[in-house]
């Protein structure tokens, strides 16, 4: 396999930085019975890229490995006896957990790795977040592209898909999500479903594929890995959802038509509309106009925001005479979808923190206004005793003998003048 090269700094020691030319490595990796099914279907379109499926069910892998070009680990095995997890995502990630240094080999000198996974299992559920936190680890951009269960298998899996989603969001770079649901927004009801999911599987391995000959292709404007890596990274919360498309047609269409299905692929539950990234790479043959380039760049900028950053890509080859392909990566969609999953960690601390300081601050007044209500009642406590200057006494308070012989005079004489007569008189006929 000889794949593109492109330089990448490497920073040394004493912040030293040296450049070297290298293979950039994209590692595709099928995680779960559903995730290793979906890269079986994929990986005869993707001539070059690096494929793994991960699996506690040793025949679940079996099948998968019949093509020779995917490597596979059972993990786990100790624990789940080369069996599935049943829906046990504990299980699932303390299977992962358990033969994680035999895993980690995968991600070693990976660019990309992009764990694909049917969430709502107990294995692909449970393990994914342990391997996404080590591929980030060892410096892998990662991006995720997940399927989420059809309405009648159950609310459980739909949540235990959520829970997946929301603990392995602080490891991935771009995430992608497609409900399996939205299918039907492009095969018949009545399709079996074995069919329905090869036809959900084929679009995919058409966008990843045209993702890979962004990255390996070189272009009459090319685009190259250091592009696709400004585009994924330094995304939070909601931003990084990930839109991935590719469309193709004939030039007799109209480029406006091909960037049209580019842009609303119906197996995606949010619009590209809004992006803060958006890099797509424009293929035809060596007739394309720049008024056909200049089109389908419009338009597409036409969904970003203000500020988005841009990347676009031109290739020419001879087998696209009188056709045109746009592949399409957009980020930071603009949606709330899976809000409170993919929510921005950063930002729910600082609103926690604010939260909090609010909080404080009202037990402080609250405390305060007490504080002074304590005092008012104690105020119209006091008693002012007739008599004497300025001397006063609270009900709680214990009067206290003087110490010294002067002060205890004083103190006599004023107890003389504060007893009632008839207090004074009880007292001499008693002696």
């Amino acid at each position: 396999m000889v794949a593109k090269k492109t330089k990448k700094v490497i920073k040394g020691k004493n912040n030293k930085e040296e450049e070297s030319l290298r293979e950039i490595k994209v590692r595709v990796i099928g995680l779960g019975g559903g995730g290793g099914s979906i890269i079986a279907s994929i990986s005869p379109n993707l001539k070059k890229v690096l494929f793994a499926a991960l699996n506690t069910d040793v025949r679940a892998l079996e099948e998968v490995t019949k093509r020779k070009k995917i490597k596979s680990i059972a993990f786990g095995k100790e624990l789940t006896g080369g069996l599935g997890t049943g829906m046990d995502k504990e299980l699932g990630r303390k299977a992962a957990e358990e033969d994680i240094e035999e895993v980690k080999p995968l991600f070693k000198e990976q660019d990309v790795v992009i764990f694909v996974s049917a969430l709502g299992g107990g294995t692909g559920t449970g393990a994914l977040p342990v391997f996404a936190s080590m591929a980030k680890e060892m410096g892998c951009i990662v991006y995720g592209v997940f399927t989420l269960p059809f309405p009648f298998e159950g609310e459980k899996k739909m949540r235990m898909s959520r829970e997946a989603i929301k603990e392995t969001n602080p490891y991935l770079h771009a995430v992608t999500i497609l409900p399996n649901e939205k299918i039907f927004e492009v095969v018949d009801k009545n399709t079996p479903l074995k069919k329905a999911l090869t036809v959900m599987n084929e679009d995919l391995a058409r966008s990843l594929e045209g993702l890979v000959e962004t990255i390996y292709e070189t272009g009459l404007i090319n685009i190259d890995f250091a592009d696709v890596r400004t585009i994924l990274q330094n995304r939070k919360g909601t931003k990084k959802l990930t839109y991935l498309n590719t469309a193709e047609g004939k030039l007799e269409e109209g480029t406006q038509e091909i960037v049209r299905r580019a842009l609303s692929n119906p197996l995606y539950p949010y619009p590209v509309n809004k992006a803060k990234g958006i890099l797509f790479n424009i293929t035809g043959g060596k007739d394309i106009g720049l008024t056909e380039i200049s089109s389908i760049s419009e338009t597409i900028s036409q969904y970003t925001e203000d500020d988005a950053k841009i990347i676009v890509g031109i290739m020419q080859r001879n087998n696209y005479k009188d056709k045109v392909k746009v592949a399409l990566l957009a980020t930071g969609c603009g949606t709330d979808y899976f809000q409170k999953e993919l929510g921005d960690e950063e930002e729910e601390a600082k609103k926690s923190e604010k939260r909090k300081k609010k909080e404080k601050e009202k037990k402080v007044k609250k405390a305060e206004g007490s504080k002074k209500e304590n005092n008012k009642e104690k105020e119209e406590k006091i008693e002012v005793v007739p008599g004497k200057e300025e001397r006063i006494y609270f009900d709680d308070e214990e009067k206290k003998m003087p110490e010294n012989e002067e002060e205890k005079e004083i103190f006599e004489e004023e107890e003389k003048w504060e007893k009632p007569s008839f207090l004074k008189r009880l007292r001499k006929n008693d002696s």
